[in-house]
């Protein structure tokens, strides 16, 4: 089991708490959940705590939403430019099947990087918005995104242990 720390309440809605939250919540559904394919057509509708908690994902099974929840994982552990940059080479790789050199991740994100900065600029030119609003604005939507995915991932786990008959007691 992961340590959680204690937060205080001014802590409570702070994004770092939240991030921590969310990964604790999906580090601990990837340790109780052994074996990933028994979430295989396991639909979702019979969990009330996730009917509400809607994505994009296709099938809607229990391991469709386990992969999603690792994928964002991933993704806040390593970055999306980086992931993206990743899942293209590893693309590429199998498309030719050569052994020539390809770009690293730093320099793919560097290569993003630099062409985001040039767009900003232009942006930057064009709109004079208060980027103070903007910040609490994303950064409450970060927050119940974050909330909602922790929420998830906990009845992820819950789920699975009732599936298998074991944890019921108590939780």
């Amino acid at each position: 089991m992961m340590m959680q720390l204690l937060e205080t309440p001014k802590q409570k809605n702070s994004l770092f708490n939240a991030m921590n939250r969310f990964m604790g919540a999906v580090n601990d559904m990837d340790q109780t959940i052994l074996v990933p394919s028994l979430l295989r057509d396991v639909p979702l509708e019979e969990d009330r705590e996730m009917g509400g908690l809607k994505s994009d994902v296709d099938e809607g099974d229990m391991y469709s939403y386990y992969e999603l929840l690792k994928s964002i994982r991933s993704d806040m552990e390593w970055g999306v430019r980086c992931a993206s940059a990743d899942e293209r080479h590893k693309e590429s790789m199998k498309i030719t099947r050569s052994h020539s050199s390809a770009s690293t991740c730093s320099s793919a994100c560097s290569s993003i990087s630099s062409s985001s900065a040039s767009f900003s600029e232009e942006e930057d030119e064009g709109e004079d918005e208060d980027l103070q609003k903007q910040f609490q604005f994303h950064l409450t939507g970060l927050q119940g995104v974050l909330s909602k995915l922790t929420q998830q991932a906990n009845s992820l786990t819950k789920r699975y242990k009732q599936e298998l008959g074991i944890g019921g007691w108590g939780q």
